[in-house]
């Protein structure tokens, strides 16, 4: 399994995704930190992205993923991480430490940690 953040999964819903993120999307199931779900919601309230939240194409593409749900743990390992970032970052990199899922992501802060898995 894979653990994409917002942004990947931004690209990958708008084909963006570069050729090695697009091989390794393509190897094995896809997982979001429920956190990412709340990010798009607000990336399109902003404007700073069009996704139509309710079409069936995202909805569809939504299916395909397992959302993985922030619990006590996560929340605990967001706090104890090596790098500071927005706290959703947090909770993703830390989604990706507790679930023992590699994460994919193009986030420098997050990739400088030594404790984050990545794919």
């Amino acid at each position: 399994m894979l653990n994409l953040d917002t942004h990947i999964l931004i690209y990958l819903l708008s084909g963006a995704l570069n050729p090695r993120e697009q091989q390794l999307i393509t190897q094995q199931p896809l997982a979001i930190s429920d956190i990412v779900l709340w990010e798009l919601a607000k990336l399109v309230q902003l404007g700073r992205i069009s996704l139509n939240l309710n079409s069936p194409a995202f909805l569809n593409a939504l299916r395909q993923l397992t959302v993985i749900p922030i619990n006590l743990e996560i929340a605990r390992v967001s706090a104890q991480l090596d790098f500071r970032s927005d706290p959703a970052d947090e909770l993703i990199a830390a989604t990706s430490i507790v679930e023992g899922v590699p994460l994919l992501t193009r986030d420098h802060k997050i990739l400088a940690s030594r404790l984050v898995p990545f794919a």
